[in-house]
């Protein structure tokens, strides 16, 4: 230890934990409320901001004026989101990390912007690190480690990690000497409740407009976050995570993880050995070391897709941060290099029942059958079982003829055209179902996506098709009985409907020569109902307009009266942005 750090103190008495995730942030202390009020405030803006633009101005005609402006309007959006997450932290850091990883999706204007996030976190003083950490160990710095440098190695959002040496007796004791040790942000449970209570806040926001209410549950995904969250502060559970991932891939020379000093480690304090080597998206380095980023791309989409499919224990938070590359002696017969995995706070398993639905989903895109690709979204339960997929159906038949007789790797030579001309038939259909995020899935996304944005990265030209594609052969493989037995059983049901077809046309010919036949026509008065709601806000538009041009031009010879027909007309403009809002 340095001469700074020998002036570490005895033993510091631990401080009492702050209230476990309270339901309103308003109620705790006031550096909370103001925290809560900031991020409430800055969702109270982006959504009037989206609403102006994206519904309003198109309502009048200006919808070029929205598209014009669209690009510079998410520059000033992410820039504001990025001074707003570096000020706060906590939790506004890890959304901000999210969404510059979506390299894949979202726009350069916010992932340039949010890139640096990932190593923008400020440090927290040593003094408080040193405190907290002794608090833990019970024991001062001096006796639980040989050397602890002061200077953070990296600085996260929930915790900061400092290079450590252990002391001799338990350097022989573990079989490690230098390690890597993670100490709580002091005070982060307060945070992270006052940020979860924002987010319950807006979230409830988001429930009350149809349009994001008829797919996702919004205040339930925040409840499956913040039990995320619970896990991620609690670094035993981190602990054990890293340990089972590390037995998962004991036998694959491509992946590693840091070994656990238990010793060394509770809830707040966790000791790992040092694992540091090249970041994954660092290609200037991974060239200077003769490593292709190209490669690496491959393998770590190959590592991942193996998280899912065989182990079904995944990392959910694979950003450039939790991932090295070791460069390895050279070794002719395999990598000179492997991935190195860190930060274990973040996993989701892959249960039994989402497996089964990934193999029924594998299986009716093999078959091309579109009712059995419904039947499985709503096995995984991303469509609700009393969905009307009927339309659904249709259109994935579509797709199957278009697209059906193609392997994923001949998608990639399709004229983008024809994917956006579906596309367009597409949405509309997709728009109407209720689909929701059930749990576990959420994480999976997020593991899928920021492998994507990542891989992208790496290798400009990289296709999550190719990785993909293996595993769709071998689970097709694997369950080839299965799929004898589930081919068998879909011709059985043909030929039972086949067998009772006659009979039942010939019932719908008696009904319709008794007059007993009728017809579902609620779907068709629904969509009447709609048009005449829309043909009566265009009325209330052109009204609108008039009073307020004939208004305009008689104030110069009759303002009180002109003033009167500019009031009025908020009557017609609250009846044409609003009148079709209600809840059917």
């Amino acid at each position: 230890m340095d001469s700074t750090s020998d002036a570490v103190g005895e033993s510091v008495p631990a401080q009492a934990p702050a209230a476990p995730f309270a339901e309103e942030a308003e109620q705790g202390v006031p550096e909370h409320r103001a925290r809560y009020r900031r991020i409430v405030g800055f969702a109270a803006r982006e959504f009037l901001t989206v609403w102006w633009y994206e519904l309003v101005l198109p309502r009048f005609g200006l919808a070029s004026r929205a598209e014009r402006t669209r690009a510079a309007r998410m520059q000033r959006f992410a820039r504001r989101f990025h001074a707003l997450a570096v000020e706060l932290g906590g939790l506004m850091i890890k959304v901000g990390q999210f969404m510059s990883s979506r390299l894949d999706v979202l726009p350069p204007e916010i992932t340039a912007e949010l890139e640096g996030l990932q190593d923008e976190v400020p440090a927290v003083a040593f003094a408080d690190i040193r405190a907290l950490a002794e608090a833990e160990l019970g024991v001062p710095l001096t006796r639980a480690y040989a050397w602890f440098d002061e200077v953070p190695l990296a600085a996260a959002s929930l915790g900061q990690a400092h290079r450590a040496r252990l002391s001799d007796q338990d350097a022989e004791d573990t079989g490690l000497r230098d390690v890597v040790v993670k100490v709580q942000r002091p005070g982060i449970d307060g945070i992270v409740a006052t940020d979860l209570a924002a987010l319950r806040r807006v979230a409830r926001w988001a429930s009350r407009v149809r349009l994001v209410s008829n797919r996702v549950d919004a205040p339930a995904l925040v409840e499956e976050f913040a039990q995320t969250c619970r896990e991620e502060i609690d670094y035993l559970h981190e602990a054990a995570g890293a340990e089972r991932f590390a037995a998962d891939f004991a036998d694959d020379p491509r992946v590693s993880a840091p070994e656990v000093v238990w010793e060394r480690s509770t809830r707040r304090v966790l000791t790992l050995s040092d694992v540091t080597a090249i970041k994954i998206n660092d290609t200037v380095a991974l060239r200077a070391a003769g490593i292709d980023p190209t490669d690496v791309a491959n393998v770590f989409a190959d590592v991942m897709l193996d998280q899912v499919f065989t182990h079904g224990f995944v990392h959910a938070d694979p950003h450039p941060g939790n991932i090295f590359v070791t460069p390895l002696p050279s070794d002719p017969g395999g990598l000179a290099w492997r991935l190195t995995f860190v930060d274990f706070g973040m996993m989701t398993s892959v249960p039994d029942s989402l497996r089964a639905g990934l193999r029924t989903l594998v299986i009716a895109v093999a078959g091309r059958d579109s009712k059995g690709l419904v039947a499985a979204a709503q096995e995984i339960g991303v469509l609700l079982p009393s969905a009307d997929t009927r339309e659904l159906e249709r259109a994935l038949t579509v797709l199957f003829a278009r697209f059906g007789g193609m392997g994923f790797a001949e998608l990639r030579h399709v004229d983008p055209s024809e994917f956006t001309g579906f596309a367009t038939e597409f949405t509309d259909t997709v728009r109407e179902l209720p689909v929701q995020l059930p749990e576990n899935l959420l994480l999976l996304i997020r593991a899928v996506s920021l492998t994507s944005g990542l891989c992208s990265a790496l290798d400009p030209a990289f296709n999550i098709w190719d990785p993909v594609e293996p595993y769709a052969a071998k689970l097709l493989q694997d369950e080839g009985g299965n799929l004898v037995q589930d081919f068998s059983r879909q011709a059985a049901a043909n030929a039972g409907i086949l067998w009772r077809l006659p009979k039942r046309l010939d019932d719908v010919i008696s009904r319709a020569d008794s007059g007993t036949l009728s017809f579902d026509t609620s779907r068709l008065e629904r969509r009447l109902d709609v048009l005449v709601g829309i043909g009566r806000r265009v009325i209330s538009a052109v009204l609108f307009m008039a009073l307020v041009v004939g208004g305009a031009l008689m104030l110069a010879t009759a303002p009180v009266f002109a003033w009167i027909l500019i009031g009025v007309s908020a009557l017609p403009l609250l009846h044409a942005l609003f009148g079709g809002r209600r809840r059917t």
